[in-house]
């Protein structure tokens, strides 16, 4: 009796030793989406959903609910997306933003201020988004698993964005 307790408590100690860096989460199954992103779309796990390259000079058109479910913009792109010419469209285009790998929530986004002097408000966020329907917005923080930038995390960051485009899509209609 002795041996098996001291065997169950050696395996306890391994079993609670042990310390996952990813999270295994179901895949986004709702209706198709087609997302805009500026810059590499990124890798994602979901067949619904449909990544179209746009730039900036698309953004100003400002007609851009009737082609895309949401924008992406991704890291490389933040500094100029950041600029106060477009903060107008982030506010009026009725679909929602989504910064990735945004460390400075959504403020320098709608507000007069460059990405670069914004301090880091949100540095546990691996994406960030904004949308503003009429008067009201919402804003999202979408963080890692353990804070790990695992590919399985990673990915199930895009499935938690991609959740939320619906919701929005549901609430607004």
């Amino acid at each position: 009796m002795n041996k098996i307790s001291m065997i169950l408590l050696f395996i306890c100690f391994i079993l609670a030793g042990c310390n996952s860096d990813t999270i295994d989460t179901p895949h986004y199954e709702g209706k198709s989406l087609v997302v805009g992103v500026i810059g590499d779309a990124p890798n994602i796990r979901e067949n619904n959903v449909v990544f179209k390259k746009i730039t900036f000079n698309q953004l100003e058109d400002q007609n851009l609910s009737p082609d895309f479910d949401a924008i992406f913009i991704m890291k490389e792109y933040l500094s100029e997306a950041a600029n106060q010419k477009y903060a107008t469209v982030y506010k009026n285009a009725g679909i929602p933003f989504f910064f990735i790998e945004s460390t400075k929530s959504y403020f320098p986004f709608i507000n007069e201020m460059s990405y670069d002097d914004s301090p880091d408000f949100a540095s546990d966020n691996y994406a960030t988004g904004y949308f503003q329907f009429g008067k009201e917005y919402q804003h999202w923080g979408y963080g890692l698993y353990n804070d790990k930038a695992t590919e399985t995390n990673i990915e199930n960051v895009y499935t938690r964005i991609f959740t939320t485009i619906e919701s929005i899509e549901v609430a607004v209609k």
